[in-house]
């Protein structure tokens, strides 16, 4: 059956969750999840026990929801699920080697699962071996890899067959900081050939920050938040962190007036946004012209880390 997918559609939906939820055993471990996303890169952020493997493995079909449905470029991942598992490539976290298997021969094997038959499956093992770094050691068994190839490996045989979705589930995870910037780089290449979209999911705030465009947030198995990075920097919504002494109610109402939005971090602490077109300029003016003065000013722009962390804070998920 052939694909009803346009690859050079880049806005067309990636992954779209309609109050899906995910029971096992006795436990909910999704609840509810609704979105739509369509990213080149999404990243899949919370802390441990928030559900982000659980929801890649709904994805892949391995868990069926409770609750909901789940769809991938539009196709339903129960009732379409042999057309979806054929467009998916894997990454688990934890490794799944065969013991005495060299590294092109384990690759072939999955390339084989795939769908590929044997004289192409061990053609593509060979160039994804060289993509990754390890043309060198294919022939040589997994078990005597380090770490660090070990990971590489698990990539190459995830995007050996061509996926159309490729799920990366911890893929720096336990790297030293040279093997880690290493598979960053991979990722980011496969992202900017434009033929395979991602789902990156991590703990490292700053590894998603480096290579995702969407983000989504879980947090007791539910959608705590959602972050479009690519409109995000598009923005530029700039922050001043600022110490400020005197009339602070005039200086906000004043400021509010400007556009400018802002929130108390403590007594006399303030954190502004800023607006398009509005300077810092215009704060001394207004501090000037109301008696206020300005301590201190420290700029930085909104990052992951502070939505992430709101959303760690907010009792209840939600978008």
């Amino acid at each position: 059956m052939q694909s009803q997918i346009d690859p050079s559609d880049a806005s067309q939906t990636v992954i779209q969750l309609t109050d899906l939820s995910v029971r096992l055993g006795r436990q909910e471990v999704l609840k509810g999840l609704s979105g739509k996303f369509s990213g080149r890169a999404i990243g899949l952020l919370g802390p441990n026990g928030a559900g982000k493997t659980t929801l890649i493995h709904t994805l892949l079909g391995f868990y069926p929801p409770t609750l909901g449905t789940a769809r991938i470029f539009g196709l339903d991942v129960v009732a379409q699920a042999r057309e979806v598992r054929g467009l998916l490539g894997y990454m688990p976290e934890r490794d799944a080697f065969i013991v005495g298997m060299t590294g092109v021969h384990y690759v072939r094997l999955m390339a084989e699962l795939s769908g590929l038959p044997p004289r192409e499956a061990l053609e593509r093992a060979h160039e994804a071996m060289f993509y990754v770094g390890l043309g060198e050691a294919r022939y040589r068994p997994l078990e005597s890899y380090s770490l660090g190839m070990k990971q590489l490996a698990k990539l190459a045989q995830a995007i050996v067959h061509g996926p159309r979705l490729l799920f990366l589930d911890e893929p720096t995870n336990g790297l030293d900081p040279p093997a880690r910037q290493r598979m960053l780089k991979l990722v980011r290449e496969i992202r900017d050939r434009g033929e395979t979209q991602l789902v990156f999911s991590s703990h490292l705030l700053r590894d998603v920050e480096n290579c995702c465009d969407e983000v989504m947030i879980l947090k007791d198995g539910e959608l705590a938040a959602y972050c479009n990075l690519e409109e995000e920097r598009r923005a530029d919504r700039s922050f001043l962190e600022l110490e400020i002494r005197g009339d602070e109610e005039a200086f906000l109402k004043a400021a509010a007036a400007l556009g400018i939005q802002s929130a108390r971090q403590s007594r006399r602490r303030l954190k502004m946004v800023m607006q398009n077109g509005v300077g810092v300029r215009e704060l001394y003016r207004l501090a000037a012209e109301h008696k206020v003065q300005l301590r201190s000013m420290s700029y930085k722009q909104n990052s992951l880390q502070d939505i992430f962390l709101k959303a760690m804070e907010a009792e209840n998920g939600g978008l």
